[in-house]
């Protein structure tokens, strides 16, 4: 598929060729094409995403501490905020988006754009428990924001929003729904 690939450069424009065509990726697509890389092996993926997890806990503990401060800055000055590489912090930017009040342009992100994380505090808790991240859900910076009784109540809401439920079928001969004592046949459901 790719004929040529430079080396991942953490900058504003990677290169690559393909099928003879110099193709540049924004920041947003050279995190996808690493994160969701078909090129690498298993073992290289899940040391990428082991470490990609571990530095994602690091910046929701700090987050999560003071949940009400509103977090603004460059996508670079952020970066520099919770001390990892710009690549990394496009990452986080990208699995947050969805949580946040206002969501940002990711998919036009430059380092020098500027990005906020003020989240909606529900949202993030549900979209967690969505994406089955338990390392995150269950962080100890929860227990000063939701008690522990709507932490339960927020889980349960998730799971069941992911849960299809069918009605009870009428069948033809059971009583109508209406309630006119007729049997559903000979009733609404002509």
């Amino acid at each position: 598929m790719f004929e040529k690939r430079k080396e991942i450069v953490y900058n504003r424009t990677y290169e690559i060729t393909y099928k003879g065509v110099l193709v540049e990726m924004s920041l947003l697509e050279q995190w996808r094409a690493t994160a969701y890389s078909q090129e690498m092996d298993k073992t290289q993926l899940q040391k990428f995403w082991t470490t990609y997890f571990q530095i994602e806990r690091g910046i929701y503990e700090q987050l999560l501490s003071n949940p009400d401060e509103e977090v603004r800055g460059t996508v670079k000055e952020l970066a520099e905020k919770y001390q990892v590489e710009v690549f990394t912090m496009v990452g986080f930017l990208d699995g947050i988006n969805e949580s946040l009040k206002v969501e940002n342009p990711i998919e036009t992100m430059e380092e020098d754009t500027i990005v906020n994380l003020n989240f909606d505090k529900e949202k993030l808790y549900k979209n967690m428990v969505d994406a089955k991240a338990d390392w995150l859900y269950e962080l100890p910076q929860w227990d000063e924001i939701f008690t522990k009784e709507k932490q339960k109540e927020l889980y349960r809401e998730q799971k069941a929003s992911g849960t299809i439920r069918r009605e009870k079928k009428i069948g033809r001969n059971d009583p109508c729904p209406c309630g006119s004592g007729k049997k559903y046949k000979k009733c609404c459901g002509k």
